[in-house]
């Protein structure tokens, strides 16, 4: 049985590729694994490839949910990426690093912060 933060992460990445691909977003990759570490979304966007990490919260007891990316979780994003266009043999493409933060309280619609370009 998945675990209540799991389904949480889940329909909040779901919202966030219907999100994106309202906004023109090609989906190139969702969930990709690097060692420990992976990153929610990969889209491309015009001239960029964007990675993407979403974070999904149930109500404000804890901030934001863009809040909970920490320096170390950018640094962490940051070598997955770098890891990804290696495996992927991409060079000379723009990258960005977007974030998603979604707040479903229960009994009210979706928020959703996309954060373009956010570290």
């Amino acid at each position: 049985m998945k675990s209540f933060n799991k389904k949480l992460g889940e329909e909040g990445e779901l919202l966030a590729i219907e999100l994106l691909k309202n906004n023109g977003f090609e989906i190139v990759e969702k969930n990709y694994r690097f060692g420990k570490g992976e990153i929610d979304i990969i889209a491309k966007e015009k001239d960029f490839i964007v990675f993407i990490e979403v974070k999904t919260r149930e109500n404000l007891n804890y901030g934001e949910p863009e809040e909970a990316i920490t320096k170390s979780k950018q640094k962490q994003l940051r070598k997955i990426a770098q890891c990804y266009l290696a495996e992927k043999k991409i060079v000379d493409y723009n990258c960005r690093f977007d974030v998603i933060g979604i707040l479903l309280e229960k009994g009210k619609s979706p928020k959703i912060n996309h954060i373009e370009n956010a570290f």
